[in-house]
């Protein structure tokens, strides 16, 4: 009991402690009223299709033994990808996520994603074999 304590105490820490990095210009402050400046984080943009490099694999790790096919190297605004991905997922006609820069539609679809991809002008390689 006395590690596992320890643990969440140093778990609270960290977190504390990657939270007030972000501060500009003070690192602590007596008065109460005070508001700390946070930097801002950078909105990104989305590049155009032409100028995408998006790499597509199959995946079976972590799911059972199940595949999925895998778009990874999406550079632009999650609203974007989560366009993209359902996109895609509709026309495979199947279910799948988009976070992280990463869309994953399940099942074998790694040609017909392709040709899609294609069609948008997008860049795609195939990963993996």
């Amino acid at each position: 009991m006395f590690e596992y304590r320890n643990i969440v105490y140093f778990c609270a820490f960290k977190i504390i402690m990657k939270q007030s990095k972000n501060r500009i210009d003070v690192v602590y402050s007596t008065n109460p009223d005070f508001q700390y400046r946070y930097d801002a984080p950078e909105e990104e943009t989305t590049l155009p299709p032409s100028k995408q490099n998006l790499r597509v694999m199959l995946d079976r790790k972590h799911r059972g033994g199940k595949v999925a096919t895998l778009i990874t190297g999406f550079v632009g605004t999650q609203d974007d990808l989560a366009v993209l991905g359902k996109e895609l997922k509709s026309k495979c006609g199947v279910g799948g996520s988009a976070k992280n820069g990463e869309i994953i539609v399940q099942g074998d679809f790694c040609e017909k994603i392709m040709q899609l991809l294609l069609q948008k002008e997008y860049k795609v390689k195939r990963k993996g074999g």
